[in-house]
């Protein structure tokens, strides 16, 4: 993928973000989940307290990476709470 911040795998694209605290990770999953109602396309994901990780990939298309992804990916990174985020990467557990 040309944005080197999500990691392609064979389990889709994954990234790992911290915020500065709950609400402001919250906030970006908020934004998030708006997204990925327009796009018709939802995030594997999960949140301890002020991380959030995110894995895409497409169901039907065999848990693969697909275009779709790739969109969903370049939206999340391109909203104004991903700027508050680092990226982290130290795994979730």
């Amino acid at each position: 993928m040309q944005n080197t911040m999500w990691r392609e795998s064979d389990a889709g694209l994954c990234l790992n973000l911290s915020f500065r605290d709950f609400k402001e990770a919250f906030q970006f999953m908020t934004d998030v989940a708006e997204l990925a109602e327009q796009h018709q396309h939802h995030p594997d994901w999960r949140n301890v307290y002020n991380r959030v990780s995110i894995k895409l990939n497409t169901h039907d298309a065999g848990h693969q990476v697909t275009e779709k992804d790739r969109a969903l990916a370049k939206a999340i990174v391109e909203l104004d709470s991903f700027a508050l985020a680092k990226i982290d990467e130290t795994p979730q557990t």
